[in-house]
């Protein structure tokens, strides 16, 4: 029998441990790095705890590897000085270590794509602080790839939604909290534009399949989403699955700048809502024509989003389906 290989994965997050889950699956070997204590990862995956800015240590944690997930994002308010060094030693690390470099990135390098619309080519021209240093994330890695240093496949995501997902945009913590408690679920910018998010099961099967599929390597992909709709009709589904009716309240900019004085990580936000003020639109064609599958629908992603939530900040209301789907 041949020793199945080993798969790494950088960062114990919202999506790290879900494709652990997945590649131990489908039978290989698996390692969770994280910054924290070496715990708490997936029954059957190894987990280390390392320094992934030190290239030396990312390395050593790499070596072995035939493929290495980098799903690492530190702090948001953290971005400034710890982005660019963890992505250059994460980088350094798979060069020496001669693994295939799968990446997660988000939309931030498209700044105010054309109409809203995004799709591989579209040019990258960030409008924010944060943009510009996901760019320049970007550019080191298909630097690195285009001089033969490495293999490197990017798979780029929009706003997280689903189980686990604490810190998205929209649907994260704050969110569920309100709705659970029986509040109105919150939006920035236009509630009524189209929005791309993206389920974290599907970012984590979409960056498995990139890992796994020789099709993929070395290119570009925008991992499967949902056709696009508003924010409002969106945060209304969540609420038929739970039972209820749910509104959608318009968050102000300003009051994002005075919520930013106490928490630090709201005001980091508010250089992001023009995401919000008209349509955003992840074009994922190619992905599906390549790889013949898409998003999980809705009907199937909401009620074990809402049963994860439920559980975690409690409710009365029950979501409809969701123990059939969990």
């Amino acid at each position: 029998m041949t020793t199945p290989k080993l798969h790494v994965i950088l960062g114990a997050g919202q999506i790290g441990p879900l494709v652990a889950e997945r590649l131990l699956k489908a039978g290989h070997r698996v390692r969770l790095v994280r910054r924290g204590p070496s715990t708490g990862g997936p029954p059957g995956v190894e987990v280390r705890s390392v320094d992934l800015a030190d290239p030396a240590a990312a390395a050593e944690v790499m070596t072995g590897a035939e493929v290495v997930y980098h799903c690492v994002t530190p702090a948001y308010e953290r971005w400034g000085k710890l982005l660019l060094p963890l992505q250059r030693g994460i980088l350094e690390g798979a060069r020496r270590a001669s693994a295939h470099l799968v990446v997660l990135d988000n939309l931030y390098g498209y700044g105010r794509a054309p109409g809203g619309q995004m799709n591989e080519d579209t040019r990258i021209a960030p409008c924010s602080k944060k943009g510009e240093l996901r760019a320049e994330a970007a550019a080191l890695l298909l630097a690195a790839r285009d001089r033969g240093e490495l293999s490197v496949t990017i798979g780029r995501a929009s706003d997280f939604i689903g189980p686990g997902a604490t810190m998205a945009s929209i649907f994260g913590e704050r969110f569920w909290q309100r709705v659970m408690s029986g509040k109105s679920g919150e939006c920035f910018g236009d509630p009524d534009a189209p929005h791309s998010y993206s389920y974290v099961g599907d970012v984590a099967a979409g960056l498995v399949t990139l890992g796994t599929d020789p099709r993929a390597r070395d290119q570009v992909w925008h991992l499967p989403v949902n056709t696009a709709e508003p924010t409002r009709p969106l945060i209304a589904r969540v609420g038929r699955q739970m039972g209820k009716e749910l509104n959608t309240s318009r968050v102000p900019t300003w009051v994002l700048r005075m919520m930013g004085w106490f928490v630090p990580v709201v005001g980091e936000l508010v250089e992001m809502t023009y995401q919000w003020e008209g349509p955003f639109v992840l074009n994922d064609a190619k992905f599906r024509g390549t790889f013949g599958y898409g998003a999980t629908p809705w009907e199937q992603a909401l009620p074990p989003t809402i049963h994860w939530a439920k559980a975690r900040w409690g409710s009365k209301a029950v979501p409809r389906e969701a123990h059939a789907e969990s």
